[in-house]
């Protein structure tokens, strides 16, 4: 079993520097951990906290999409958004069975995130006001998602390791699908031009504090990395975003909204690289805090979700236990 309670190099605990010592060279050894392995708490800790937040975001980011399905401009567009949306609830599923194999029930994590101890990626508590928005959120949030998930694929813990690999793939789709719209909508009219122009006004920013705040000032990135948890660092991931991305803007004859873009041939070790201005990490705290501009609609709308289910979940706890107590067949 993982190890339950251990806290620092506690002998009292079981959690010995010779043990911190042996997990950790399984770590550096590329080694996988499995569910009933041991483990150190805060290794445990760690993990629910983030693959938790990574599935609410998944499932919270059904909600700004989802806005769009009905309003659709194609039954094309209609069918890929509505696929789309399914799969991102796919992939909270997937998550919140990865982080259930450490110990910690889906119910706990919901009860987390609605009493506002558990979080989800702040990039879900904007609007999306136009049809543009689901290009953009498509082309960029995906975009930056899948910068961050696919080191997470060589994760340390299996289970995670093991549900990137799928939802990566469905991410790809996704990113295409909406940098695809975008490409439409930045080749149409001036009218639909200015639109996918605003849309990446508005999200471009957001998109960059989607890899949370910069090194100096994160509490569990260090951590994360000696466990092999993460792979690379915010700022690490941020900047190979910047360096994609803008590219990807030229070619769709838009502008980022950064008038101190610059190309730097020194940076990335002489492989050249985007310096970019500086993030208003105001505004991130803001909303990670609970200010944001959607913050009480998206709980409001989980809250529901998990009230109108609860006689969904008390019919299946009830026909799993009439079950449970029907003898069984002789063969």
């Amino acid at each position: 079993m993982y190890a339950q309670g251990l806290i620092g190099a506690d002998t009292a605990s079981g959690e010995t520097a010779e043990f911190l010592a042996a997990f950790q060279a399984r770590i550096d050894a590329n080694e996988k951990i499995e569910p009933r392995e041991a483990m150190p708490e805060g290794y445990r800790r760690t993990l629910i906290r983030q693959i938790g937040q990574h599935a609410h975001s998944e499932i919270v980011g059904m909600l700004p999409e989802g806005n769009w399905i009905t309003r659709a401009p194609s039954l094309r567009r209609k069918a890929a958004l509505l696929a789309k949306v399914q799969d991102e609830g796919g992939h909270g599923l997937y998550l919140y069975a990865a982080a259930e194999t450490l110990g910690i029930s889906r119910e706990q994590m919901t009860q987390d995130l609605l009493s506002g101890k558990a979080k989800y990626s702040s990039i879900f508590n904007y609007p999306t006001l136009s049809w543009a928005d689901i290009g953009a959120i498509g082309w960029l949030v995906d975009g930056a998602a899948i910068m961050n998930q696919i080191p997470l694929c060589r994760c340390s813990y299996g289970p995670y390791a093991r549900a990137m690999i799928r939802i990566c793939k469905e991410e790809s789709f996704h990113q295409r699908q909406g940098y695809e719209i975008m490409l439409t909508l930045a080749a149409g009219s001036a009218e639909q031009k200015d639109m996918a122009q605003d849309a990446l006004n508005r999200w471009w920013w957001p998109s960059l504090m989607m890899f949370g705040p910069p090194d100096s000032d994160s509490q569990n990135s260090d951590q994360s990395m000696a466990w092999k948890i993460k792979r690379f660092s915010n700022d690490e991931l941020r900047q190979k975003f910047v360096d994609a991305t803008v590219p990807q803007a030229d070619r769709l004859g838009l502008s980022v909204p950064d008038d101190q873009l610059v190309w730097n041939e020194a940076k990335n070790g002489g492989a050249g690289g985007y310096d970019f201005g500086p993030i208003d990490w105001s505004e991130f705290w803001s909303v990670v805090k609970g200010d944001g501009p959607m913050n009480r609609q998206r709980i409001a709308a989980r809250q529901k979700a998990w009230d109108d289910g609860a006689w969904v979940r008390e019919a299946a706890l009830a026909h799993a236990a009439k079950k449970a107590a029907q003898p069984q067949a002789a063969e």
